[in-house]
């Protein structure tokens, strides 16, 4: 159902079972999901493409020009999964063509009131952002990650899967797979142990993952002494998870 006091330009298309509250505006190259609920005074602009069954709040605006001075209008572009949750007040910006010229949001996800996401960043699935989260242009946020209330992310910054992101924190460095962080600037405190419970890992699992983040941060190795000892530990699914996080780390870690 559309609202008769929306707007929506001719240009959009619109899936099967899609709301639009009122005083909502929906822009031009604007392609969005079946089931989608689009809730009062919600701005959508394009060129967005937003997947099915995405729930967004009022006074959200999503698919909107970055602020980054690089950006000279050029036309970029913002992909969201399915089955998204965005809460009141968040901000998606679009990307630059310094980058790949795509902001991309994954699937159930939940961004809470007031989260930001700046240009070009990656968010993946099962991803929670509590109020007032903020990412800056250009950061990469692994699945079932959680980042807490005020924290934030500086340009550039990796954060692995499974990590969890204490509430104020300044994120200034990459973070590993599965490691929780606390503080301003971050610091590594232990691996995220009750939350890759609650996804299933086994009990041997979570105890290689561990030791993993004990050889990387409680034996004074270097970070190639490190990654040459984690790598002996096995290729289970937890141990190639943190070598990955490790491997493509460009801004190096949090320590």
């Amino acid at each position: 159902m559309i609202d008769p006091r929306a707007i929506v330009d001719p240009s959009a298309v619109l899936g099967e079972n899609v709301s639009i509250g009122p005083w909502t505006i929906i822009g031009a190259d604007v392609e969005i999901g079946d089931g989608c609920e689009i809730a009062s005074h919600v701005v959508v602009k394009g060129p967005t493409v937003m997947g099915s069954n995405n729930k967004v709040y009022q006074f959200s605006t999503v698919g909107d020009d970055t602020p980054d001075l690089k950006y000279k209008g050029e036309r970029t572009k913002l992909v969201i999964g399915d089955n998204n949750v965005i809460r009141e007040g968040v901000t998606i910006h679009r990307g630059t063509v310094q980058d790949n010229s795509e902001t991309h949001i994954g699937s159930d996800n939940l961004l809470m009131a007031y989260v930001h996401v700046g240009h070009d960043c990656v968010i993946g699935d099962h991803v929670i952002m509590v109020n007032n989260a903020a990412i800056s242009g250009h950061v990469t946020v692994g699945d079932w990650t959680i980042l807490s209330g005020y924290s934030l992310v500086h340009q550039f910054v990796h954060i692995g899967p499974h990590c969890f992101i204490g509430p104020a924190a300044f994120i200034y460095h990459d973070v590993p797979a599965f490691v929780t962080a606390f503080g301003s600037p971050a610091e590594p405190r232990t691996i995220n142990r009750e939350g890759l419970k609650r996804r299933g890992y086994s009990t041997d699992q979570i105890a290689l993952a561990n030791k993993g983040y004990k050889l990387l941060y409680r034996r004074g190795l270097q970070l190639d002494e490190a990654l040459k000892a984690i790598a002996d530990l096995g290729n289970d699914e937890v141990i190639l998870m943190l070598l990955n996080s490790l491997e493509n780390s460009s801004r190096g870690i949090i320590r």
